[in-house]
């Protein structure tokens, strides 16, 4: 189930017209991400196979689309505006 939401989140995201729905909605599907490698899993995760760890990737990679999701909104800030007034 998370994986269809991230894979929503990258089609809104590459249509210009709804990238800032896709911006807010990945930073809410990686917030999820970043709180468990957090508070569950690790920042680090293992193979139980091999016992091997990834050296933090997973986590490097989620605090990054989090990090590109506050530049899209950033640059988009006059249409997020917008939108706050229009549901507010």
């Amino acid at each position: 189930m998370v994986a269809l939401m991230e894979l929503a989140c990258v089609v809104l995201l590459l249509l210009p017209r709804t990238a800032i729905l896709g911006a807010l909605l990945s930073l809410g599907v990686i917030a999820g991400a970043i709180g468990t490698h957090l508070f569950v899993i690790g920042i680090e995760v293992a193979d139980p196979a091999t016992g091997q760890g990834d050296g933090g990737l997973l986590f490097g990679l989620a605090v990054a689309v989090a990090l590109l999701s506050l530049v899209i909104l950033a640059l988009r800030r006059p249409e997020v505006a917008a939108l706050v007034r229009r549901f507010v």
